[in-house]
Order: structure tokens, then sequence, then C-alpha cells
């Protein structure tokens, strides 16, 4: 009886270091060793399965060796795995187990058990309405519904199992075998997303390589050249382009602001704030957020907003009086509200690229020089 001792203290220290749990032999001689078995904690809502403390699914799976008949199998809860079912006295329950809820989920295997007996803690088994035999190798699936775990963070815990040919797990086990899990301490990720603006002008606003989105750090100066001379028979044309996003609960606005062409005393009047079409031979400076085609006044000029609005996270449009193809406005030293975020609803929306198309006619009286102006865009969020 002594050497027995030794045997099963060494058995269990080896068993311990390399993390494969085996039953000992001992109280049931001819009982087989249950095969291929793992018990999962799967988590329960937004539970963890590991979780310390927390309710969730225990999922056993397993193969029975035996052929001989089973009307039961038995989950003894431990803190320690050696020992047999149904002999108790060296199971210690793991503090805070409960498995008195503990419900059955429908089994996937081959034996069907159609109930658990759940009213001894830590002890539940499964039942069928009669005993047979499953055949040798047959696979068994068993998930405990709402087991709450051990309170121990990062401990160990063994589940001994044991099938009978009772209904209700009494008498001398058939085949068993011992399986481990562990709870663990969870890791809980926290970030915080601020209230958040991104926008940026220049002549032109570059695409990450890719995936095509707006990237302001591409961005290009924004000295822009109105591209020919400008004539009375002709219409000067230029773009620059612009790149917005928010989070901000209404959205965005964007102004243009700024005084029309000048040189010295010299300008070339503003569209106003009504949008117009291009007229060759009379003073217009004005500007839209739109492609525009080639038209018997009109030079083919700009893009429409990428990527395209729609209503969710692409929410950028340009406003009223700049969203017309073939007509442009503009009103000097005055905030000209070009565009927001209001397509579809106010609201967040992902970084789109607006593109600004001016246009410039004058008269056969406009003086010769320079004209500059300096154009300043304004985007708004509202929180």
């Amino acid at each position: 009886m002594q050497k027995q001792r030794r045997l099963l203290f060494l058995t269990g220290a080896v068993l311990l270091t390399g993390l494969t749990i085996a039953s000992s032999l001992s109280g049931s001689v001819s009982a087989a060793q249950i095969e291929a078995r793992s018990l999962t904690l799967q988590a329960r809502g937004t539970v963890g399965g590991s979780q310390a403390g927390g309710t969730v699914n225990h999922f056993f799976s397993f193969t029975i060796p035996s052929d001989t008949t089973v009307g039961s199998i038995k989950f003894l809860y431990c803190t320690t795995p050696t020992g047999v079912p149904p002999n108790t006295s060296d199971c210690t329950m793991p503090t805070g187990l409960v498995t008195t809820s503990a419900t059955l989920d429908t089994p996937t295997g081959g034996l069907s058990f159609p109930s658990v007996v759940a009213t001894t803690n830590g002890a539940p088994y499964v039942t069928r309405t009669a005993s047979a035999p499953p055949g040798p190798n047959t696979a068994v699936t068993i998930r405990l519904l709402g087991v709450t775990n051990p309170t121990a963070n990062n401990t160990a815990f063994y589940v001994r199992i044991a099938t009978y040919a009772s209904t209700d797990a009494t008498g001398t086990p058939t085949d068993e075998g011992v399986v481990a899990a562990s709870t663990a301490t969870p890791i809980q990720l926290s970030g915080i997303m601020p209230e958040s603006l991104v926008f940026c002008t220049g002549a032109t606003v570059g695409t990450n390589v890719g995936s095509g989105l707006p990237d302001c750090s591409t961005s290009t100066a924004g000295a822009v050249l109105f591209n020919q001379l400008f004539s009375p028979t002709d219409t000067a044309s230029a773009t620059s382009q612009m790149a917005a996003s928010t989070n901000a609960g209404s959205g965005y606005a964007i102004t243009a602001n700024g005084p029309t062409l000048t040189s010295g005393s010299n300008t070339i009047a503003g569209m106003g704030a009504t949008a117009g079409v291009s007229r060759r031979g009379i003073a217009q400076f004005g500007l839209n957020l739109k492609a525009n085609v080639a038209d018997a006044s009109t030079p083919a000029v700009g893009t429409e907003v990428a990527p395209a609005s729609n209503g969710t996270n692409y929410r950028g449009q340009a406003d009223t009086n700049f969203n017309s193809a073939q007509s442009f406005a503009f009103v000097a030293n005055t905030p000209n509200i070009v565009a927001d975020s209001a397509f579809g609803g106010p609201g967040g929306t992902d970084a789109q690229i607006f593109t600004a198309s001016y246009i410039v006619n004058v008269p056969g009286s406009q003086p010769a020089g320079t004209y500059v102006t300096t154009i300043t865009y304004i985007c708004t969020p509202t929180f």
C-alpha cells in the first residue's frame, strides 16, 4: 500500500509539469481512459470564457472508448487532478464555482443526453432516459450553459469525468478521465477617440496608395496660377483642392473667405451670392465645387467630390450656389458657405476631397496687371 501511494504521487507530479492530465486508476481497476478529452471555457454574452467569477459556458469534448452501457456522465470539479469519481473525499471544489444553475445545450456528439442534474454544486451529471451501449470510440460533446467560474484569477482547476451504466451517476465508473482549465485575468483595452476634425487645403490633396483615400500630409502648396492669360474672348480657369472629415455630431461647414482678384486699385468683380453662368467679355470671378463640362462659355474644369457622398460615412456636399456645373458664385470679403456635411442628414463623415473650380472673364477694357487674391477656407465642425 505504501508503494502504491508513492507511485500515485510521482505520477501526479509528472502530469502537472507536462500539463496533461490522466486519472488514477485507484479504486476502479477495470475502468478505461476517456480519450481526446478537453474542456473549453466559452464566452457567454460579453463575459469572457476564462474570466474569474464569470458566468460562462463549459464545453466538454471527449471520446468514450468502451462499448459498455452508458446511462449518465458525471463532471466533478476539483482543485487537484487525482482521484476517481464518485469518491469525493480527495476533491476540494474550487472557491466560487457554481454549477447549480447550469443548463444543457443541445448535444452534437454521438450520444444524446437530454437533461442535466445540477442539484449538487460542483458535481453535475447528464443523464439519458435509458442506458444503452454507445459503441466503441464514440465522440461526445457536452455544453453546460451558465456555469460560474472559480473566483481566483490565473488559477487552474480540474474536472474529473466519469461514465456510468446507471442513469443517476451512481455505482462504479465505466470510463474516466480528467481535463484541466484555468481562469485568466482579463486584459482590458481602452482608448479615447477625441473630438476630431481633419482639414487641409492646397493646389492638390494627395491620396493614400492602395486605399485612394485623402492624405493631407501630401497636400501641395497653395500657390495657383490660372491656365492662361486673361482675355475678353476666352475664359481662364484654375483649381485647388481641400479635404475634410469630422466626427462632429452636427457635421461641418466650409466657407471661402477673401477679396476678389485685385491688381493695385483695379479689380475683377465677384459673381455675387446667386450662382450664374460664365459670360465672356464681362468682369466675372467665381467658383464652384463641381465637374464642369466644356460648353460655349465654360471650360472643362474641376471634378466631383471624392469619394462620392452616400449619406452614411461620406456626407460632404457642395452648398447650393456652388453645386451646379457651369454655374459659379463668389461674394468678396464675405464668408461664402461652399460646402457642408449634410448629405443624408447632419453627422460625422469620413474624409473627402473637394475640388474648387475658379473661372475669370474680363472685358476688353480691363486694365493690364497681375491680379491676385488670397482665398482662405475655414472648416467649422459643430460637436
